[in-house]
């Protein structure tokens, strides 16, 4: 059983090496709160929330998420037993419309402290493997093509096994011209429109079936399945979907409906690990491809992500990128470093398999709330 007994949340402030631009906007500081829970017996586990600062990307934000762990979440879950952090999650799911990347924040601190009182590795309580998992790149929207190329470059000299590029409408097929003629067209290369077209720009959506790409992901709206699978017919690249699969319901209408052919999972937009291990299962079972994408976490929730993308459907390289390429600084030790475009699982220790370094923790600490169970005893 699973008794937490202590939630500490902190709001961490991590300028980023350079701003991150999608076609909603740009982010230069990374807010992100972070979850250490207690279980009664001592065990600790972390995670983190991937809420971003705006409601650009989802309809959480990072002081909503705050809001809800420490209003809604962090008291449901203390003085209660779970059987497990799946059962944890079930009952969150049910006490709690909405809000999963709160939600998931506990949940992934749970499973933590699961793998670590267990003496396994996180990966392994998952399912999963030890090795390697492949990394790519994400590359956001940058001032002009040819320094767009110049970094697709210099990520394949770094060893990604591929990028992504992120495009806006108006922003697309010269910048993709410029990354192909920059890298060749065997590279595989992949394009991010974070839902910022419509139906209304398919014939030029269309166009970019000239680049050969790995997939197209998320062109629409996040709530239109059917508009995705409309396109979907239309043109021979694969579409991913990543802001519209929020649960394993919206994967198996995805998939239902023929809406695309290769899955993002992020933990973090899910629901946490439990929900993101259901659609992997659904999307193995129906052949269709998925991969762990990236939220511009620490090196925790690095660790999460990669222990998720050592499961065997996960096919495709993941957004997994080093420590070194977001931060000066991350607070994990050891940092997690990227070996001929991939980063070792690791399997030595339980848990997550890094540890938080919390004098670099509490070196970018601008908030902190903690809450105790009301057990006699505790």
């Amino acid at each position: 059983m699973i008794t937490p007994a202590r939630i500490e949340l902190r709001e961490l402030r991590l300028p980023l090496k350079t701003p991150f631009r999608i076609s909603s906007g740009a982010t230069d500081v990374r807010r992100v709160i972070t979850v250490q829970l207690t279980d009664g017996d001592g065990t600790t586990g972390w995670a983190e929330c991937v809420a971003g600062e705006y409601p650009n990307y989802s309809p959480e934000t990072v002081d909503t998420a705050w809001h809800a762990l420490s209003a809604w979440i962090s008291p449901l879950v203390l003085d209660r037993e779970f059987a497990d952090a799946p059962d944890a999650a079930a009952a969150l799911a049910s006490a709690i419309r909405g809000h999963r990347m709160a939600r998931a924040a506990v949940e992934m601190a749970l499973w933590d402290v699961a793998a670590r009182r267990d003496g396994v590795p996180l990966a392994t309580a998952l399912g999963g493997t030890g090795g390697t998992v492949e990394t790519g790149i994400s590359l956001g929207l940058q001032e002009t093509p040819t320094l767009l190329a110049e970094l697709a470059e210099d990520a394949v000299r770094a060893g990604y096994r591929r990028i992504k590029v992120k495009i806006a409408p108006g922003r697309d097929v010269t910048e993709l011209a410029a990354v192909r003629a920059a890298v060749g067209n065997d590279f595989p290369v992949s394009a991010d429109a974070n839902a910022a077209y419509t139906p209304e720009d398919s014939q030029r959506l269309q166009e970019l079936d000239d680049f050969g790409l790995v997939m197209l992901e998320q062109p629409f709206d996040s709530e239109d399945l059917l508009r995705h699978a409309v396109l979907q017919r239309r043109i021979r690249t694969p579409l991913c979907l990543d802001e519209s699969v929020t649960s394993p319901e919206r994967a198996a209408d995805m998939i239902a409906l023929r809406a695309g052919r290769i899955i993002n999972i992020k933990p973090g937009r899910v629901g946490g690990l439990t929900a993101a291990r259901a659609i992997h299962d659904l999307a193995l079972e129906h052949d269709v491809p998925v991969w762990c994408g990236g939220m511009l976490e620490t090196g925790i929730g690095r660790a999460h992500n990669v222990a998720l993308a050592s499961l065997p459907g996960f096919s495709l390289p993941g957004d997994l990128s080093p420590s070194s390429r977001y931060w000066d600084r991350d607070i994990v030790s050891p940092e997690w470093t990227m070996e001929e475009g991939s980063l070792s699982v690791p399997v030595d220790r339980p848990g997550i398999g890094v540890t938080v370094d919390l004098d670099a923790v509490d070196a970018c600490t601008v908030r902190q709330e903690t809450f105790h169970t009301q057990r006699r005893g505790a």
